[in-house]
């Protein structure tokens, strides 16, 4: 599968945001996309493997991508969940339940919806790309969050590899101004949030990609996305 480089997004040190696309025009895409938490790299792990297996000879069924590899570049770079105006860009979407309240100061949503590059490059996007499906890569324990109407191809991800399965209501967790309902809300596009494991004295990057490629691989394929 070939992909193409689309003019990439800065932000707020002025780092580059890449993004590639599918060479072929389409209607709507599925988005790949991790790095939203930039103290989450098992997730960007998995998305390398992932966007490389895409682009290698065993991919050959035809559907239509945009990668996002790492949204938080700065964050990334400097190993915090939050970009470089401590904000969360995962609290940072203007969806309904938006809110400026601060539950903990790494939750912090930014001064208004979408203040951030970050998020405003993600959004360009989605406007000239419209999504169809988004999935979300992150890290913090293994389950698999649904929004919007995509239950079903959680349960084929679970199916692999056995994570809990936990809908738009997470127990303890609220998530206003999240991508999930961001997604559904304005773009009637379903997100997957895939929570994968952290990293530790006994699970390694290539562990956690073990244990779920076989489950993303079928899933590229399917006719969920």
């Amino acid at each position: 599968m070939k992909f193409i480089n689309l003019n990439p997004g800065k932000s707020v040190l002025g780092s580059k945001i890449q993004a590639f696309k599918t060479s072929k025009d389409a209607p709507k895409y599925t988005y790949l996309m991790a790095g939203v938490h930039g103290d989450e790299p098992e997730g960007v792990y998995i998305l390398k493997e992932l966007f490389t297996w895409l682009q290698s000879e065993q991919y050959n069924l035809y559907k239509d991508f945009i990668v996002i590899p790492i949204l938080n570049v700065d964050g990334y770079k400097a190993n915090t969940r939050v970009n470089a105006n401590k904000v969360d860009l995962n609290r940072n979407y203007p969806s309904d339940q938006w809110t400026k309240d601060v539950r903990e100061e790494k939750y912090y949503p930014g001064t208004s919806p979408l203040s951030e590059p970050e998020n405003q490059f993600l959004d360009s996007l989605f406007k000239q790309y419209p999504p169809k499906f988004i999935v979300s890569l992150h890290s913090w324990k293994p389950f698999i969050n649904y929004n919007g109407n995509c239950k079903e191809a959680a349960e084929f991800l679970s199916s692999y590899n056995g994570y809990e399965i936990v809908g738009e209501i997470i127990d303890g967790h609220p998530t206003p101004g999240s991508l999930g309902e961001y997604g559904p809300q304005v773009y009637q596009s379903p997100v997957l949030t895939f929570e994968c494991p952290t990293i530790n004295d006994s699970l390694s990057f290539k562990q956690i990609w073990e244990q779920n490629r076989e489950a993303f691989m079928n899933f590229l394929q399917s006719d969920y996305i």
